[in-house]
C-alpha cells in the first residue's frame, strides 16, 4: 500500500475570497464550478436547475478542462470534468488530481468515491472535527490499495460511471412519471 500523493499530483482550486472582481467588460467572465456541476459530471446528466455564481476577473485563477479528475472537500467526492463544464473556475473548496500513467482517472474516481478502506479514512479524519470538510492533507496521505492492471482499471472505471448514468436516467424517468401522474390527478380532482 502507498499514498496517494504517490501517484497523484494535487492543485488546489483558486481561494475565492483573493479574487478580485472587475466591472469591465473586456474581463474575462468565469462561472463557478459547484457541487451541482460535480454531480452531473458524475452521474453524465446536466442539471436544469443550475443556479450558478459568476465573477468577471483579469486575475490568474485555476480553471477546469474536460478530463480533469476533480474532488470535492466539502461533499468527499470526485468526479471528471465534462466538456459541458470545461473552462469553469474551481475554487480552494475543490482539487485537481492528476493522476500519472499506471492510473486510469475514471477508476481513480470509482476508488475515492466508493472504496471502504478510503471511506473508513476518511471518516476517522473526521472524528472530532467540528466542520465536515475533508483538506489537501488528508487526501495526500490516503493509503490506496495495491492497484490492479491499468485494463482492468479502465474496466472497473468505465462499468462504474455507466453505472452511475443508468441510475441517474432511471431516477429521472420516475421523477417524470410522478409529474405526470400528479397532473392527471390534479385534472381529476378538478372535473
Amino acid at each position: 500500500m502507498g499514498k496517494l500523493s504517490g501517484i497523484v499530483e494535487f492543485i488546489s482550486g483558486s481561494p475565492q475570497f483573493r479574487i478580485t472582481e472587475v466591472m469591465d467588460e473586456q474581463a474575462p467572465l468565469y462561472i463557478f464550478y459547484s457541487q451541482t456541476e460535480i454531480a452531473d459530471d458524475l452521474a453524465g446528466i446536466i442539471s436544469s436547475n443550475s443556479d450558478n455564481k459568476q465573477v468577471r476577473t483579469n486575475d490568474k485563477v485555476n480553471i477546469l478542462c474536460a478530463g480533469d479528475v476533480v474532488f470535492s472537500l466539502t461533499s468527499g467526492t470526485a468526479s471528471i470534468v465534462r466538456k459541458e463544464h470545461e473552462g469553469y473556475l474551481y475554487t480552494q473548496n475543490y482539487v485537481k488530481l492528476i493522476p500519472n500513467k499506471n492510473v486510469a482517472p475514471r477508476f481513480l474516481v470509482y476508488l475515492l468515491n466508493e472504496d471502504r478502506t478510503i471511506k473508513k479514512q476518511f471518516m476517522m479524519g473526521l472524528q472530532g472535527s467540528q466542520v465536515l470538510k475533508y483538506t489537501l492533507k488528508q487526501l495526500k496521505e490516503l493509503e490506496i490499495p495495491k492497484l490492479p492492471s491499468i485494463e482492468k482499471q479502465r474496466i472497473v472505471g468505465d462499468v462504474y460511471f455507466k453505472q452511475l448514468r443508468l441510475q441517474a436516467l432511471r431516477k429521472r424517468a420516475a421523477n417524470l412519471e410522478t409529474t405526470i401522474l400528479l397532473s392527471k390527478l390534479e385534472e381529476e380532482t378538478k372535473k
